[in-house]
């Protein structure tokens, strides 16, 4: 603590002590603590509110983080010192206490540091010289009571020196909680007395087990809050990369380094000047990120949410940049600052293992038992095996040739060894040797494509590169992209991260480890030959214009052009590359949000893809594009989606989807059923073969005809006029529901809203009618469960809800406002609504597409609307993006034509717009 902080603690105690003795004056008697502790409560409520604004303020002001944490660390100190003076003089005084009554009371933990965030826990130590006595028993319970009633969250603990020592020893918690002790107030020479046998009986030669018990503590911790940095909530106090991180390194260099100051740590060579500036930029970032989430939120936030990040971000003063919101610009600072925490790691690691001489990767393991061994690598001369990693000969190995910043790592690749973490910290301080020069080196780049399109692990050593510097550095639009976040629901990680994990799903279906869920993407990928170079590449660079005010699709075909050369592909080659990512997203959008049943849905498709090649392509590359944006985005009814139309595609790109005639079809479909229905008599068969349309017979599949069929001919024989069937497609994670119902134009809005009411999440809709008047309808709803009588016994409430809905028993509005929970989050976004009415998707329906800001109830307020506008649903294709939905409805007029006329699309436009952008009725939940 410096002098004016130290002189500004003493004016503060005094200004408080003489209010505090103000309001005991004219007190007295034996119950004095009592009667006066409301109005001390008051006075250090206000003491602390008001320090608090103060503190805020000049955060806002400076914005220094750590300036601001010891500000209210100094604060509490005030309060806890003063209230002690205070209980131990007025309340409970001694006269003449003995050498037992002795107290002192300590700050641990976070609080020991001198740092605290406005709504930290407050971790005291009350040191005894022995046992505890009476007075120090009253003196301790009526300051922690105190100090709770004041709204402080305080924990404690009341020990003696001894018992101290032995807890220290025992648990590793309490030694690091110790291991901050900061003397507050009372008998300094017993705590004096507990720093040196706390030195001498506990730190003593005890490094290896500490640095050990440390770092597998961070490793559970990093498990449990997200393995990577780049989560895009992630918790600032204990997520990787967090300020946890940088404190066990503190500890790990306080404890084996015995410094007080991390500038010590530039002395003893460990960290660089450099470095330490870095070091000290995070960690006040960090800070000043935590505060201002706290003082926002009110309360012990540490999770960086999509509804605070925005105005943490202003608070920062961060600004919009064309193609990236403030946002944005906000949170890809802070994951630099995370990955700035995650170098520093490895730097310490690499200078304890100097130190020691023993093997200590990415400080996960400490100290093994056998000593270094260093093998040369034949034909790479400047490299060593050393302790089962890859590492440099000497520091002047990237002097000498550049090309060995990716030679490293192409080593560690070819070898399966981990980098040496003094390797990679070398190769981090020379990033600029590599100048245009080594980026155009045709044998820097032959090695690059080598680890991308490494048949081993591929995704593991291009994340090693990023973490070093070296793959942004190399390539220098992927560097533009490292840490950038997208500010939506949708995306789980930056940008780099789930390109990283695109290429790691690739690799699995390569590898042929994920046959099960991936069958037809992992029957073609072997059958690639220099495809798969091309397939590795786009994927690498599908998103890496993210970020620009240019659609990103575009841009990237445009820096694929300019890469791909340099990278050793042909012109051809590059062509697909580039058209592979100007397309990347056009493969998931048509099967999501289009009618596979609809020739023309296949035909216009077909005309975009061309040929069977690419088409095998995006099929894969979009597979991987899904699956890396995150935990749950990827279902089996995806999967199912994107099989049916490539099938569909394929059958019209090498001449079979229309070498049979529409009415051929429809009477071959017609005849398999008749042929299926075993136990029916001819006149039953032939009743039924006429209830349904000619598009029916075109798009459900033989086996669910002879389902719904029996399902029909069920309700008929129990004269049931409304009924609900159930099937469980594990496989494609969806459940679906069979309605049969009296046809009319709200059906569809009806069990939209009872399924909302149900909890039920529509991912897609068919509906068909009979020809005496009833509707079918196929709604599929995702899969909620695991066990499958547990999804049954789900889907058999949805079906209870439906009938109630449709029979009238119940009021749906009600309802759903009762039972559906609001998403979270989704207020911090900002849709801007669309509607687009387009004619030329389909040849019989027009097609409306509807894009905004998800809400409760949401889908089942846009069934009513259209009904409502005495439109005919054909089919509803339901797509929600994280907070942003896009569905698709297929539609006629009552008369079953297509909506031409200009008045009635805009009266639509209209009516739909100010639908999805009025207000989120409270407590509705969409479907």
């Amino acid at each position: 603590m410096g002098a004016s902080q130290k002189n500004l603690v003493l004016i503060e105690e005094t200004k408080l002590r003489q209010m505090m003795e103000e309001l005991i004056k004219n007190e007295n008697g034996a119950d004095i603590g009592l009667k006066i502790r409301p109005k001390i409560v008051a006075l250090l409520k206000n003491t602390i509110s008001e320090g608090q604004k103060q503190a805020e303020l000049i955060l806002q002001q400076n914005g220094k983080g750590r300036q601001c944490a010891r500000r209210l660390s100094l604060l509490v100190d005030t309060v806890i010192t003063t209230l002690y003076n205070f209980v131990v003089e007025r309340i409970y005084p001694l006269p003449n206490p003995s050498s037992g009554e002795r107290i002192a009371l300590i700050a641990v933990g976070g609080y020991g540091r001198g740092t605290l965030a406005p709504h930290s826990d407050i971790d005291l130590h009350f040191l005894l010289p022995w046992k505890q006595t009476p007075w120090g028993e009253q003196v301790m319970e009526y300051i922690l009571y105190m100090l709770w009633d004041v709204g402080l969250k305080v924990g404690h603990a009341t020990r003696n020196i001894e018992d101290s020592i032995r807890m220290a020893q025992e648990d590793m918690t309490v030694r690091t909680a110790l291991l901050e002790a900061r003397f507050l107030i009372g008998n300094r020479g017993i705590f004096d007395e507990l720093m040196r046998r706390f030195e001498d009986e506990v730190v003593k030669g005890t490094s290896p087990a500490f640095i050990r018990a440390k770092l597998l503590e961070r490793d559970q911790r990093h498990k449990k809050a997200g393995e990577t940095r780049y989560l895009v909530e992630p918790n600032v106090k204990e997520s990787k990369g967090g300020q946890r991180d940088l404190q066990t390194l503190l500890w790990i260099a306080k404890y084996h380094y015995r410094i007080t100051s991390t500038d010590k740590l530039v002395t003893l060579g460990v960290l660089s000047k450099a470095e330490l500036r870095i070091f000290k930029k995070a960690d006040d970032f960090l800070w000043a990120v935590r505060c201002h989430m706290h003082f926002l939120t009110g309360k012990a936030q540490e999770r960086l949410s999509f509804d605070i990040q925005r105005d943490i971000a202003h608070r920062l003063g961060y600004t919009a940049h064309p193609g990236m919101e403030d946002v944005e610009r906000f949170m890809k600072h802070y994951f630099l600052v995370a990955k700035q925490v995650g170098d520093l790691t490895r730097i310490v690691s690499a200078a304890l293992e100097e130190e020691y001489a023993k093997p200590v990767p990415g400080l996960n393991r400490v100290f093994l038992t056998f000593s270094r061994r260093k093998k040369k690598i034949v034909d790479y001369p400047g490299f060593v095996i050393d302790t089962k990693r890859i590492n440099i000969d000497d520091d002047d190995v990237f002097v000498r040739d550049p090309v060995n910043l990716i030679r490293l790592f192409y080593l560690s690749d070819t070898h399966g060894l981990e980098c040496h973490p003094h390797a990679v910290q070398e190769a981090s301080r020379s990033l600029k040797l590599i100048t245009p020069k080594v980026r155009e080196d045709k044998e820097a780049n032959r090695l690059f494509i080598a680890i991308l399109t490494s048949p081993r692990n591929p995704s593991l050593i291009l994340r090693r590169m990023n973490e070093s510097g070296v793959l942004g550095k190399f390539i220098p639009d992927f560097g533009k992209i490292v840490a950038m976040m997208q500010f939506n629901m949708y995306h789980h990680y930056t940008v780099d991260e789930h390109l990283l994990r695109c290429i790691a799903c690739l690799s699995q279906i390569d590898h042929g480890e994920v046959y099960q869920d991936h069958p037809l993407a992992s029957s073609i990928v072997p059958t690639f030959k220099k495809e798969r170079t091309i397939l590795f590449v786009a994927l690498f660079l599908h998103d890496i214009a993210k970020g620009r005010p240019e659609d990103h699709s575009i841009a990237g075909a445009k820096i694929a052009r300019k890469l791909c050369p340099r990278f050793g592909l042909s012109r051809a080659d590059t062509e697909l590359v580039a058209w592979l990512i100007k397309e990347h997203l056009t493969m998931s959008m048509v099967a999501q949000s289009r009618d596979l049943n609809d020739r023309k849905t296949i035909e216009d498709f077909a005309n975009v893809v061309q040929t069977t090649d690419r088409l095998k392509l995006l099929l894969v590359l979009t597979i991987c594009d899904i699956k890396g944006v995150g935990p749950g985005v990827w279902n089996g009814w995806k999967g199912q989606l994107l099989r049916t139309l490539y099938h569909e595609t394929e059958l019209v790109l090498t001449g079979g989807f229309s070498q049979v005639p529409r009415t051929d079809r429809i009477n071959a479909s017609k005849e398999r059923l008749h042929d299926a229905l075993e136990n029916w008599d001819e006149a039953e068969k032939q009743h039924y073969i006429g209830l349904q349309y000619p598009n029916y017979w075109l798009t459900v599949s033989p086996e669910d005809q002879v389902r719904q069929a029996n399902f029909i001919r069920d309700a008929d024989k129990r004269k049931t006029p409304l009924a609900t069937m159930s099937e469980l497609h594990r496989f494609d994670g969806v459940t679906e529901l069979t309605i049969l119902a009296p046809d009319h134009p709200r059906v569809l809005s009806i069990v939209t809203g009872a399924c909302a009411a149900a909890g039920g999440n529509i991912v897609d809709a068919q509906i068909f009618t009979t020809t005496d008047g009833r509707a079918l309808d196929i709604i599929l709803i995702s899969r909620e469960f695991e066990l499958d009588d547990d999804e049954t016994r789900r889907a058999n409430r949805v079906g209870k809800m439906i009938e109630d809905a449709l029979k009238g028993t119940i009021r749906l509005p009600e309802v759903i406002a009762q039972r559906a929970k609001p998403r979270r989050a989704a207020k911090a976004f900002d849709v801007a609504p669309n509607v687009e009415i387009n004619n030329t998707l389909s040849d019989k329906f027009s097609v409306i597409e509807i894009e905004g800001l998800d809400r409760p109830g949401l889908l089942f307020e846009i069934t009513k609307t259209l009904s409502d506008l005495s439109l005919d649903i054909a089919s509803a294709h339901i797509t929600t993006f994280g907070e942003k939905v896009i569905d698709n409805f297929y539609v006629n007029d009552l008369f079953r034509h297509k909506i031409i006329n200009p008045q009635k699309q805009a009266a639509i436009r209209r009516k739909l717009l100010a639908l999805i952008a009025a207000e989120p009725k409270e407590n509705m939940k969409r479907t």
